[in-house]
C-alpha cells in the first residue's frame, strides 16, 4: 500500500452555526400591509367612492336627468367615435412595427424603437400644440387648409389625430416583447414548408399573439376614451361639437353643475373599471402563455 497522501482531501469540519438565521421583525409585513392599504384607501377607494356618491346625491332623477342632456350624448358619441378610428389605426400600426422590429433585421432599428416611446416623454399638451403649429390657421400647413376649406384643429379630424398621437405606442409596445420572447423558429419553420406571408401570420404568429394583441388594444381604448391633454389643445372645447366626455367633465365643474359633472365622470368610471377587469384576465392569461413560451 502506498504511503503517499491522497489526492482528495475532505472538507475541513465546520460546526453548525448557533446564531438563528437573521429575519426581519415581525411587524415589517402587516406594517407594510396596512401602509398600501391607506394609500390606496386615500388615492383610489376614497376618491372612487366620492364620484359615485356626488353623481348620486341629487338622487336617480337628477342623475337621469343630468345623463339625459343632448350635449352629454354629444360627448359620449364623440369619444366612442374618436376611440373606434383610433384604436383600429393604432393596432394595424402597433402589428406592423411589432413585426418589423422583431422579424428583421435591418438599420436604425434602435431609433425606431426609441421614436415609438416619443408619445410617453412629451407632455399631452406639447402634443396638442403641436398640432397646431401644424394645422393651425398660422401653421405650416394652414394657409392650404383655408384656401381648401378643410378643418382639422377645433373639428373633429383634429381630435382623432391627437388622440391616435399618444395613443399609438401601446399595441406595439405591449407586442415588441411578447414577440421578441416567442422567437422566429415556428415563423422559420413555415416558410421551409412553403407558407408565405399572410399565411404565415394568419395561421402562426396571431395565435401566438392574439392575448398580447388583445391587451395592447384595450389600453389604446382606455387611453383613447380618458384622453384630456392633447384633445384640449386641439379642440376648442366647442360645447356639443368637439367635447369628449372629459373635456365635458372640465366645462361642467367649472360652470359649478357639480352634480351633472360628476354624473359624466361616473359613466367614465364604470367604463374604466370595466377596462380593467378586463385587462386582470388578460394578464393572468398572457402571464400563463408566456411560461409556456419559457419552458
Amino acid at each position: 500500500m502506498s504511503n503517499q497522501p491522497s489526492a482528495y482531501m475532505p472538507p475541513a469540519y465546520m460546526p453548525p452555526s448557533r446564531e438563528p438565521p437573521s429575519r426581519e421583525p415581525r411587524w415589517i409585513k402587516p406594517a407594510l400591509i396596512a401602509f398600501t392599504l391607506l394609500f390606496l384607501s386615500v388615492f383610489v377607494f376614497i376618491p372612487l367612492a366620492t364620484i359615485f356618491k356626488e353623481a348620486l346625491s341629487g338622487g336617480i332623477k337628477t342623475y337621469i336627468q343630468a345623463m339625459s342632456d343632448p350635449d352629454v350624448f354629444a360627448s359620449i358619441r364623440l369619444t366612442l367615435f374618436t376611440a373606434l378610428l383610433c384604436v383600429p389605426v393604432n393596432t394595424f400600426f402597433g402589428v406592423l412595427t411589432a413585426w418589423a422590429v422583431t422579424k428583421f433585421d435591418f438599420r436604425f432599428k434602435h431609433t425606431l424603437i426609441t421614436l415609438i416611446e416619443i408619445p410617453f416623454a412629451i407632455s399631452p399638451v406639447v402634443a396638442g400644440l403641436l398640432f397646431i403649429f401644424l394645422f393651425g390657421s398660422f401653421g405650416w400647413f394652414g394657409s392650404y387648409l383655408i384656401e381648401h376649406n378643410i378643418k382639422i384643429v377645433f373639428a373633429v379630424p383634429g381630435i382623432v389625430i391627437a388622440t391616435a398621437f399618444v395613443t399609438f405606442p401601446f399595441v406595439a409596445r405591449e407586442l415588441i416583447p411578447l414577440m421578441r420572447e416567442l422567437g422566429r423558429d415556428d415563423e422559420e419553420a413555415a416558410m421551409t414548408l412553403g407558407a408565405r406571408g399572410l399565411r404565415i401570420f394568419f395561421n402562426i404568429t396571431l395565435p401566438n399573439i392574439k392575448w398580447g394583441l388583445l391587451y395592447g388594444v384595450i389600453l389604446t381604448n382606455a387611453r383613447a376614451v380618458g384622453e384630456f391633454g392633447a384633445v384640449a389643445v386641439v379642440s376648442g372645447s366647442i360645447r356639443g361639437l368637439t367635447t369628449t366626455m372629459p373635456l365635458y367633465i372640465d366645462i361642467l365643474y367649472g360652470e359649478y353643475m357639480f352634480a351633472a359633472a360628476f354624473a359624466v365622470a361616473s359613466l367614465l368610471t364604470i367604463l374604466a373599471l370595466v377596462t380593467l377587469f378586463v385587462k386582470t384576465i388578460i394578464e393572468r392569461v398572457l402571464a400563463e402563455q408566456r411560461k409556456r413560451a419559457l419552458v
